[in-house]
């Protein structure tokens, strides 16, 4: 979880993930940072995220994204 922080973190470093679950709903995150957290996901998880699980249940809180890795992980 804590790689997952650092790059949402990166992005925008004001916002309280351990709490906040309305990244998308609130439009704290946009499109181009979804696709940078997808690529940078990649990179440090080597999980590709596919097209039908980029929905914003998936993006709106650090938590949901994190349990999606891990899903894909053991995959």
């Amino acid at each position: 979880m804590d790689e997952l922080l650092d790059i949402l973190e990166e992005l925008h470093d004001d916002v309280d993930y351990d709490s906040c679950t309305t990244l998308i709903d609130d439009k704290i995150l946009d499109s181009f940072d979804i696709v940078t957290i997808i690529a940078e996901i990649a990179d440090e998880f080597d999980v590709r995220i596919p097209a039908e699980e980029i929905i914003p249940e998936n993006f709106n809180s650090a938590q949901a994204l994190y349990a999606l890795v891990e899903k894909l992980l053991d995959e």
